[in-house]
């Protein structure tokens, strides 16, 4: 049937909403939860919560391990009943006890972030690799960073990677962005820049803005690639639109020194200053010499200091060297419009 793998049209759900509502109530416990995944996704009726959440428990009281998953899943994240970590971890458990990797994933997590139960990572170890073993690619993921962080395991970068690798072949992009990381900096495995380039792109292709600017910084440097600055800028430019704040400062420097892109003072303050209202102290200096040297912008020496200061107190020491030096070049007044401005970005831009 084909409403149940996501294929059908709109007549196709609605003919198994009456199917599976049929079912659920003679107590089929697989129609009930089949229904409630109708009302979850709005297949067939109006998107329903609370409606989802009714059918999800009766399956759940029956043991379907699915439905107990998602009405754990409802209770973690306050979906139409009232937020109750201990509730979460109640059906969490029973589902995970039957051997569902997903609820042993989800049991592995509030473990380790001590959620309903006393945080225990030695715990969240032991369910995540439950999951991991069923080829879970998130429990499988996890399980990596906690070897690779000696989280409830002995400190291990070559397991780690053997979990990353094992959910960055299934495609999973945070796994492929470490596996990545680890080929880079010799961690688990010998440093291959290539390979280190080909999990980055694996996982820049799915959209990941961390690895877009990673393989920007790999074409930036002709790691593992042949050096290409346009090509950097292409990375940089995707990750940047979606507001990452190191590929704007990245972006910024592109198109202020004219590698890669015309150069183009405007187009270096716009991405810079993305960057420095995001809290990135890189930008904030950069943004500052601008203002400094009226690069793009009008020459402002008090808004210069502003962004030198917020720089600063991120531990920026050339800003903190500049923004002495704007401070003996200053007239007292512009000092006191200085010093109040720069209050206001710290608060704003700095310990937001």
């Amino acid at each position: 049937m084909t409403y149940r793998d996501g294929q059908g049209d709109v007549q196709d759900y609605e003919e198994a909403v009456r199917g599976f509502r049929a079912a659920a109530e003679q107590g089929d416990a697989q129609a009930q939860y089949n229904l409630g995944m109708m009302y979850y996704n709005g297949n067939g009726v109006p998107q329903d919560y609370e409606q989802a959440v009714r059918w999800f428990r009766a399956a759940a009281e029956q043991g379907d391990a699915k439905a107990q998953d998602n009405l754990g899943y409802a209770y973690a994240n306050g979906l139409s009943v009232a937020q109750d970590y201990e509730q979460a971890v109640r059906w969490f458990r029973v589902a995970a006890e039957q051997g569902y990797a997903k609820a042993q994933f989800n049991y592995g997590l509030m473990y380790e972030y001590g959620r309903g139960v006393a945080q225990d990572y030695a715990e969240a170890v032991r369910w995540y690799r439950m999951a991991a073993e069923q080829e879970f690619a998130k429990a499988q993921y996890n399980l990596g960073s906690m070897y690779s962080a000696g989280r409830g395991v002995a400190q291990d970068d070559a397991e780690a990677v053997r979990w990353f690798r094992a959910a960055a072949e299934q495609g999973f992009v945070h796994a492929q962005y470490n596996l990545g990381y680890s080929y880079e900096y010799g961690r688990g495995v010998a440093q291959d820049y290539e390979q280190a380039g080909r999990w980055y792109r694996a996982a820049a292709e799915q959209g990941y803005a961390k690895a877009l600017t990673t393989l920007g910084f790999m074409y930036d440097y002709g790691r593992g690639v042949a050096q290409d600055d346009a090509e950097a800028v292409r990375w940089y430019r995707m990750a940047a639109e979606q507001g990452f704040a190191a590929a704007q400062t990245a972006l910024g420097f592109k198109y202020h020194y004219g590698n890669g892109v015309p150069q183009d003072n405007g187009q270096a303050v716009r991405w810079y200053r993305a960057a420095a209202e995001q809290g990135d102290a890189q930008a904030q200096y950069n943004l500052g010499v601008c203002y400094v040297r009226g690069e793009g912008v009008v020459q402002n020496i008090v808004e210069a200091y502003a962004w030198m200061n917020a720089a600063a107190a991120q531990g920026k020491v050339d800003a903190m060297r500049t923004r002495e030096a704007l401070h003996e070049r200053m007239r007292r007044s512009d000092r006191r419009r200085a010093k109040e401005l720069a209050q206001g970005y710290y608060e704003k831009y700095v310990t937001q």
